[in-house]
């Protein structure tokens, strides 16, 4: 007897069974008031599983037989989720509408609270910048980024939020910066590194606007600006783009100084999966710029390895490291030949080339149960240097260890508690500034109270204290409080009150150098800055017919005492007692700045065709004041500004998108005696004229096209400054002149 037809039966059957134990579940994703298909859009399934709608909006997959929670999700539209059961050899159809979102009012941020909120519920304004806006308007700077938002300016390095800082030659910041909650300043000069942060792989940044210091800590005096990387998902995710461009022309000719193209370049690389319980990330970024200017050259390489794993036998658990490396080799630019000629090339004098190198290494551990309570432990260990091949008086060489423990509990649904504790302990060796060892310690606490449905109270405090080279300051606490008020569906009221407070960076107390013919002197006796902001405002979310979005309206109040300037005056130094001209950090400010500032976001989809429109304005009164009389002086504080204003529309039709940018500020209202007076001209020739005459404000347009083909790649041309706009940031700073630029982008999944 033959058994082959027996086994090719048995074969067969069990194949069949096989196959009857799956489903298959497919169906088509569309607009709910348009319609129209959506591709693109996320369907997400099971474990470790998921796909995306087609060119039509149509989708399919196969699954065990089961019950699936499928979640569908799309930028501007809110999630849909449906659970289904799926059984052995049933085909199911399930068609989905989906909702444009009330634009950003349901986005949820971490920085404001340190704990995930949605956006309308917090007491503070925040700004949120969602990733699609690096890449519509080719940003690779993290500061040209900050500075296309509204009421922020970044002067030389140095960020301003509603008018709260100045400029002070590259020490210090008021705007503490941070990359997934751990704070990215320089150990010696207490200064944001641009240069580094991961703008190739950013999820979202969130811009808090105000004294934050009860949360964060010194340096977060004026706000904070918080980046946030991406996260691995079921689906791997690989992106990159190459790009290259030129400077055109300034509008004055006689500042051409270039015979052949001054070319920048850039090539980025990112890659995030999920394997297991395991999210991987990685990501590399390579630029140059041959720049506008004349000895301003760079050429930076920066790396970002990420690993997260999530313990399976431990529900709630994870740990992880990420690790980010960077090289630069630049030149900054400082001073100007001349006005004539002259305003694109470097004095000779002042030309430093500058060799530096970075290295951050972060581990983490968390441990939570959903809605009742979290721990979190980070670290950040942080080494960096600065070497100068020529001017090796200034090389400087930091190490530093950030230390965070967090707990977030909710106790009760109208009460929650997030609390902690933290350390910063720095070690600086330096021709230019000395070696010192520094350590910061705090303790925190806020509280979250929800009396009623629709109201939210926040209340804070923080404990810090500084110790510089053993010798300790005093013990600073400092408050907080917030409301929130949900008025309506759709309309949320908030105040809030905050109080700030910053220790001067080790370059503030110590800098002492010679660049060109500017003389910096240090000041061991500087005083640490306090103060403290207010502001109340209302978010207004939009929906009327297609038109969705959000209005918001916030009045502030601020004001600071001990603020730390440069000052240029006859100084004596106090290590060998001569006597000079330079500019010193000095406690000379008592400030207060008023003002109010409206933003608006709208988006209209009709059809293929969707449109959205963004624009801001901020009113700022930055005065001194006396603080005996409490009258203000009415003397304007140096490099800022009354007016600020942004509005940016984009289209986006099938395959195409556009946007126009438009930006526009007012006269800078006060800078430093020294580029006033006659004088003047033996520090930047002539900049004294040229500053009464071209000290008018700006306005600036930026333009931008791309197409999408083969599904996952872009080909976009960008081109800023269109109108050539001739402006300046701090003295003898020229912004670029109009600049092309071309890109290939790609998003594989």
């Amino acid at each position: 007897m033959s058994y082959r037809p027996v086994i090719l039966i048995f074969l067969l059957g069990l194949l069949s069974f096989e196959i009857d134990g799956q489903g298959t579940v497919s169906g088509k994703v569309t607009d709910a008031t348009s319609h129209e298909s959506l591709p693109g859009v996320y369907v997400l399934f099971g474990k470790e599983r998921g796909t995306a709608t087609d060119n039509n909006g149509n989708y399919k997959f196969s699954a065990d037989s089961g019950q699936y929670t499928i979640t569908f999700r799309y930028i501007g539209y809110s999630d849909v989720i449906r659970t289904i059961n799926v059984r052995p050899g049933e085909s199911l159809e399930l068609n989905v509408e989906m909702e444009t979102a009330t634009q950003s009012i349901g986005q949820v941020v971490i920085s404001a609270d340190r704990t995930e909120h949605r956006l309308s519920d917090l007491t503070v304004s925040v700004d949120l910048i969602k990733s699609d806006f690096l890449e519509t308007n080719h940003i690779t700077d993290a500061q040209e980024l900050i500075t296309k938002t509204p009421g922020i300016e970044v002067l030389d390095g140095q960020a301003s939020i509603r008018g709260g800082s100045g400029f002070s030659y590259g020490v210090g910041s008021r705007v503490l910066a941070l990359v997934d909650g751990l704070p990215l300043l320089s150990a010696d000069a207490g200064s944001i590194r641009w240069q580094y942060l991961p703008v190739e792989n950013i999820s979202q940044v969130e811009i808090i606007k105000g004294a934050s210091s009860v949360l964060y800590g010194s340096s977060a005096l004026n706000g904070i600006i918080s980046f946030r990387t991406a996260d691995a998902s079921n689906i791997p995710a690989s992106s990159f783009f190459v790009e290259t461009g030129f400077y055109g022309k300034p509008r004055d000719k006689n500042w051409v100084w270039w015979s052949t193209p001054r070319i920048f370049s850039t090539i980025s690389f990112s890659h995030l999966r999920r394997i297991n319980n395991t999210d991987l990330g990685a990501s590399i970024n390579l630029f140059t710029d041959n720049s506008y200017r004349k000895f301003n050259d760079e050429k930076l390489g920066k790396i970002n390895l990420r690993l997260k794993h999530f313990n399976d036998k431990l529900k709630g658990l994870n740990y992880g490291i990420n690790l980010t490396g960077g090289l630069t080799a630049k030149t900054d630019f400082l001073l100007w030949e001349d006005a004539t000629y002259g305003a694109l090339k470097q004095d000779t004098s002042s030309v430093s080339f500058l060799h530096g190198r970075y290295l951050a290494v972060d581990p983490f551990i968390s441990y939570g149960r959903t809605g009742i309570f979290k721990h979190d432990i980070r670290m950040r260990i942080q080494s960096s240097g600065n070497r100068f091949p020529v001017k090796y008086q200034n090389n400087a060489n930091t190490f530093s260890i950030y230390s965070e423990y967090q707990i977030w509990y909710k106790l009760s649904d109208f009460f929650s508690l997030t609390a902690g504790a933290s350390e910063t302990w720095n070690k600086i060796i330096s021709n230019f500034f000395g070696d010192h060892q520094e350590l910061n310690v705090a303790g925190f606490a806020q509280a979250e109270v929800k009396p009623a449905e629709r109201l939210k109270l926040v209340t804070g405090m923080r404990l810090e204290q500084n110790i510089l080279d053993s010798e300790p300051d005093k013990l600073v606490p400092v408050f907080r409080a917030g409301i929130n008020w949900q008025a309506a569906s759709y309309t949320y009221l908030r105040a809030s009150f905050g109080q700030g407070y910053r220790y001067p960076s080790i370059a503030e107390k110590f800098a002492s150098t010679t660049l060109g013919s500017v003389r910096i002197f240090p000041n061991p006796y500087i005083q640490p800055e306090s103060g403290w902001s207010s502001e109340a405002g209302i978010k207004q979310g939009i929906m009327i017919g297609k038109i969705t979005g959000q209005a918001d309206l916030s009045v502030f109040f601020s004001q600071n005492k001990n603020m730390i300037e440069y000052l240029y005056a006859l100084f004596e130094d106090p290590y060998t007692g001569i006597q000079d001209f330079g500019f010193q950090a000095t406690n000379i400010e008592q400030s207060r700045v008023y003002g109010s500032e409206i933003e608006l976001q709208l988006n209209r989809v009709s059809g293929e065709l969707s449109t959205t429109l963004i624009g801001g304005y901020t009113f700022m009164y930055p005065v001194e004041f006396d603080p005996y009389t409490h009258h203000n002086k009415d003397i304007y504080l140096k490099y800022r500004r009354k007016h600020s204003a942004k509005l940016s529309m984009n289209f986006n039709w099938k395959s195409v998108y556009s946007e126009f940018s438009f930006y526009a500020r007012s006269k800078t209202l006060n800078i430093d005696d020294i580029f006033t007076g006659p004088e003047a001209d033996q520090l930047l020739p002539g900049f004294h004229d040229y500053w009464l005459t071209h000290n008018t404000g700006y306005f600036l347009m930026d333009f931008s096209l791309g197409y999408k083909f083969k599904r996952w790649f872009v080909l976009s041309l960008a081109v800023k400054n269109v109108t050539n706009t001739e402006y300046m940031g701090r003295p003898a700073d020229i912004q670029p002149p109009r600049n092309f630029s071309l890109r290939l982008s790609g998003k594989m999944r």
